[in-house]
């Protein structure tokens, strides 16, 4: 029988796609809880047909040049900033993610954010458990209400739809989004409002970040971002950490300019521990769990399973972030 091709997985996946992965392919996965060092990952790659990568992973020229034999790098993630697609793709190596089936968990998890910041949850959590708490308090705690209210929606693809969704149908929100496409399904079905970016800010009670990260999106939330929002707004991120300057969302939060923010995603990840959001009373941090439920880890797994084994057989990738090394493949 023909040997199975090799691969590194550097990171352990959901069964429902490692199961696959180990049936069809000679595969290494790293074993700690840590990203792979990246001089350990190049040397790994180095007689590979197949790589699967996690958004921690650096996958630059060197490394793709340090693995003559790699075919396909799957990256278990919708995101593919740590690629270099276009170094890939000069080099045939077919690139996938896991799209799609990631937007109900992510949406849930915007949502989430939004309400439990809006209601000081965490704060009130921390005053219960200190032993703070000794009476009920009509001043203490005071949040904001969401019924009725704006939602502005930065980025209106499948999760942007999905967050306008619920808080249009839950909550009767107004929905307006900044994208530089027109949502036609958004505006007839939500009634969105597709408006510019400073309108948006201006008028937004929450704003909800689901957009990519590029040389535009980059740094896109600033001081002077944060100083046209209503001082009650509150501010969600879901999407990557460098959309937003840090250190201008903590200026923002600590002089009253917003009234609170929930983030997924933070730049760096981690936080340092000394990172000065992390005291702040009014934001919530989440450690980049936005898809982190059962089903929607599964299903990433099984599509970056299929991925790397249809790069490996010269097959169509089901989610191919490069397609055209299919036709250079031809030429």
């Amino acid at each position: 029988m023909p040997a199975k091709p090799k691969v590194f997985v550097t990171r352990r996946i959901p069964d429902a796609g490692l199961d696959r992965i180990k049936e069809h392919c000679n595969a290494e996965v790293w074993p700690g809880q840590m990203p792979p060092p990246y001089d350990l990952m190049q040397a790994e790659v180095a007689d590979c047909d197949g790589l699967v990568s996690l958004l921690t992973d650096k996958i630059d020229a060197a490394l793709l040049d340090a693995a003559p034999r790699l075919k396909v790098v799957s990256n278990y993630a919708v995101g593919f900033n740590n690629v270099d697609v276009p170094a890939a793709t000069a080099r045939g190596i077919a690139v996938g993610n896991t799209p799609g089936v990631l937007t109900d968990a992510t949406a849930d998890m915007a949502f989430c954010l939004l309400i439990t910041a809006a209601r000081c949850v965490v704060a009130g959590h921390q005053y219960s458990i200190s032993g703070q708490w000794k009476t009920w308090e009509p001043l203490g705690h005071l949040g904001q209400d969401l019924a009725g209210r704006t939602l502005g929606i930065i980025g209106m693809g499948r999760i942007g739809y999905a967050l306008a969704q619920r808080c249009r149908g839950g909550w009767g929100m107004q929905v307006l989004y900044y994208d530089v496409y027109k949502n036609e399904k958004a505006e007839k079905e939500l009634g969105a409002r597709q408006v510019d970016f400073d309108t948006l800010l201006a008028q937004s009670d929450f704003i909800s970040v689901h957009t990519d990260l590029n040389e535009k999106t980059r740094g896109l939330f600033s001081t002077a971002q944060f100083q046209k929002m209503k001082r009650t707004a509150v501010f969600v991120n879901t999407a990557r950490g460098p959309i937003v300057d840090e250190k201008a969302l903590h200026a923002a939060l600590k002089n009253g300019t917003i009234f609170a923010a929930g983030l997924d995603v933070t730049d760096p990840e981690p936080p340092s521990r000394d990172n000065p959001l992390l005291k702040l009373p009014n934001v919530v941090i989440a450690p980049h769990i936005a898809s982190a439920t059962v089903g929607t880890r599964n299903a990433m797994a099984e599509i970056c399973a299929n991925n790397l084994i249809a790069g490996l057989t010269g097959q169509k990738l089901p989610a191919w972030v490069n397609p055209e090394v299919e036709t250079n493949r031809r030429k």
